[in-house]
């Protein structure tokens, strides 16, 4: 969420955030600082003008025993018609203002984080800029196959099961990949947990919930504009419901018994009503949403939400393997073979909270982290900087890390890592209590002892471990089809050494 007096301090440098974004033209747009002040300058008014009115009944009311001690009805009564009135007023005006801050505060809920100044210009994943590559392709005798291709041959990687069960962009491990998905997580989670050294471990393993209510899911900047690709559950309150529910069948049932429900009308009629009532179940009738999680991030980031804390307490970093949940609502067509794109994938994930001025030197170290999983199974990768038209939308400044796949002869992404600024944490109301004074930073001013500032907030991919195993199948397959297993990962795999079909 943006600070609403930092675009009134300095319109200009947001606009500019929001041309290198893409998202203003050279006019004024839905989300320019002319649009979003307008909006705001009717809200002050108003609260100006309640506060007059505030003022004058609690001036009205004391003139009101002045009029009665001194015995004048005539005019105490006017005050009182007065204060009466006021006060209709001010219930009015106070549900004014909750609408007109409702509207700004939605306004500024729809617009991304801006770049930071280092940050690339450019519309797509093509204005990309390469910080580094580590390790060289291998070569291959034969053709290299794919990941499925391998998988389905070894009879351990079922999609046509999955898709009867589930439908499309799932599927089923089975054996030595069950085993060695199981494995790659604990792998990651080992390193992101032993003892920080050199710039890589320290992190706390946690074990969050997999269900988040709307207020995490708005925290971490997938609500409201990512709705469409996440996945919700809802639960009925069935007390309430079961009854009304029983007793319209039991009338559908008699009017059936009735009229025999022969005819082509009837059944018509029935199938009305039974779309009917499962439009009311899926609408305003559910007692509770929630959402599953599309990554671990939410749930992590959210374990500072309206929060205070000390300054001593950050860096905190944090780290949970879990299963995530994304509708893939913006990806029809792409990666419709294989695991690349699921809908239900496991993931580890980092997450680390700090303060303003460390939060980009945090950025590198929680990068170099993931970089880190990735040469210890010996897998070829780069890390590009991402341009300003590839970047998430919570998101100051982001690397995407991409692991080679000589089966489709290109890199392919495993983990993008993001700062976010206090963009989260204003969203969440996460803060911290500074213990001296502070330099400025982020974008905050310079800080006293003791004040509270809001906290920065970092993600990062530790890796995909759907996408790590896709890597290893295709980076260490045989010519017969086997798969060999990287050394670093034989201890998590009872000492085997080569996947094979039996």
């Amino acid at each position: 969420m943006h600070d609403i007096k930092a675009i009134r301090d300095n319109p200009a440098a947001f606009d500019e955030g929001l041309r290198r974004r893409g998202i203003l033209g050279d006019g004024d747009g839905q989300f320019s600082s002319a649009t979003i002040l307008k909006l705001d300058e009717a809200r002050r008014q108003h609260v100006t003008a309640l506060q007059e009115a505030q003022a004058r009944r609690n001036a009205a009311s004391k003139e009101i025993g002045a009029a009665k001690k001194a015995k004048d009805e005539a005019t105490a009564n006017a005050l009182m018609a007065e204060v009466a009135a006021l006060k209709d007023q001010l219930a009015a005006g106070e549900a004014k203002e909750r609408e007109l801050t409702a509207e700004v505060d939605a306004l500024l809920a729809q617009i991304p984080n801006l770049p930071l100044d280092d940050v690339p210009l450019g519309k797509d994943e093509h204005d990309n800029k390469e910080v580094r590559r580590v390790g060289n392709p291998g070569a291959f005798a034969f053709q290299p196959k794919q990941h499925f291709e391998l998988g389905e041959a070894l009879g351990l990687m079922d999609f046509e099961t999955a898709g009867k069960v589930s439908g499309a962009r799932f599927v089923y491990l089975k054996g030595a990949l069950a085993r060695m998905e199981r494995a790659l997580a604990a792998f990651m989670l080992d390193i992101h947990t032993a003892e920080a050294k050199d710039g890589i471990g320290g992190y706390t393993e946690v074990n969050p919930p997999l269900l988040v209510r709307d207020e995490a899911a708005f925290g971490t900047g997938n609500l409201p504009k990512f709705a469409e690709d996440l996945f919700a559950t809802h639960t009925l309150d069935l007390d309430r419901f079961l009854p009304e529910y029983e007793a319209a069948r039991d009338a559908q049932f008699e009017e059936f018994r009735r009229r025999q429900a022969t005819t082509a009308a009837i059944n018509s009629e029935s199938l009305a009503r039974q779309v009917a009532w499962r439009n009311r179940l899926l609408s305003e009738e559910f007692d509770r949403k929630l959402w599953l999680i599309p990554t671990a991030e939410v749930s992590l980031t959210n374990l500072v939400r309206d929060a205070i804390l000390d300054e001593d307490a950050l860096p905190m970093r944090v780290t949970a393997a879990t299963p995530c949940f994304r509708a893939e609502a913006g990806s029809a067509g792409r990666d419709t073979r294989g695991m690349i794109r699921q809908h239900q994938f496991t993931k580890v994930e980092l997450v680390s909270i700090t303060t303003p001025e460390t939060s980009l030197a945090e950025h590198e170290r929680m990068t170099r982290s993931a970089e880190t999983i990735l040469e210890r199974l010996g897998l070829p990768y780069r890390t590009v900087l991402l341009c300003t038209g590839d970047m998430g939308f919570s998101s100051q400044k982001t690397y995407d890390i991409e692991v080679w796949l000589p089966g489709q002869n290109a890199y392919r992404e495993i983990s993008s890592c993001s700062v976010c600024g206090d963009f989260q944490a204003r969203r969440m109301g996460a803060r911290y209590r500074t213990k001296g004074d502070s330099p400025a930073a982020g974008g905050q001013p310079k800080g006293k002892q003791g004040e509270v500032r809001f906290v920065h907030t970092l993600n990062g991919s530790g890796l995909a471990v759907g996408r790590t195993l896709i890597a290893v199948l295709e980076n260490y397959q045989q010519a017969d089809g086997s798969i060999l297993v990287p050394e670093a990962l034989r201890p998590y795999m009872g000492g085997l050494e080569r996947i094979a079909r039996s």
